[in-house]
């Protein structure tokens, strides 16, 4: 009997593992089980080295259903993203996501439809992993601003700590609207334009006070 599994990888300062399956279970999916890896980068761990990942790949039989909230939770590595699902794919795993709701399978023998596939499939894992590496640039010139210039006055205390921005960055990789994207933070519109027009700039406040 086939299943539905939720895999979601949780870092220290993303959404929780509750968010994660609220979010997908009104989405209308139907989970039978949940996989989740805690703490763990999805840049530097490829999934099949993650603790939780690793039986992942043990449960998921042809037939079953892998739901993840987007790509970026199966990692923000594009090799490994686009090697995960293709394999997944190969084993008659279906791959869906809840944010744009995404189906991803090797049921289509059409050349022209496996190229579109394909292609969004990369295209979604490259956003994946360059969205992480605008986040580390960020961190980067924030410490580095931060360093220039101790004694400088610091401005004004952001009105969001490093979680709400982080959420920020990652729905703005996912093309999310300025009023989702508040209601999800908790901050106000102008505050979610603010950061998505200079996110240097408020990582900068961030790191300026501690947060």
């Amino acid at each position: 009997m086939s299943k539905t599994i939720l895999y979601a990888r949780v870092s220290t300062t993303d959404q929780t593992l509750d968010h994660q399956k609220t979010q997908a279970e009104a989405a209308g999916f139907k989970i039978d089980d949940v996989v989740s890896d805690h703490g763990v980068s999805g840049v530097s761990t490829l999934l099949k080295d993650r603790p939780e990942g690793k039986r992942l790949f043990d449960m998921l039989r042809s037939g079953d259903t892998l739901v993840v909230r987007w790509v970026d939770r199966l990692g923000r590595n594009y090799q490994d993203v686009t090697d995960t699902i293709r394999e997944f794919m190969r084993q008659g795993v279906v791959i869906r996501t809840v944010i744009n709701n995404m189906t991803f399978d090797g049921a289509t023998k059409d050349p022209m439809q496996e190229a579109v596939r394909d292609a969004l499939i990369a295209f979604m894992a490259a956003t994946a992993q360059a969205q992480a590496e605008a986040t580390k640039e960020a961190q980067r010139a924030g410490i580095e601003a931060a360093k220039t210039d101790k004694t400088r006055y610091r401005g004004k205390k952001p009105s969001y700590d490093r979680k709400a921005f982080e959420i920020v960055q990652n729905m703005t990789a996912q093309n999310a609207g300025t009023t989702e994207t508040a209601k999800a933070t908790g901050l106000t519109r102008q505050a979610v334009i603010r950061i998505r027009k200079d996110p240097v700039a408020a990582e900068a406040a961030l790191t300026r006070w501690g947060m």
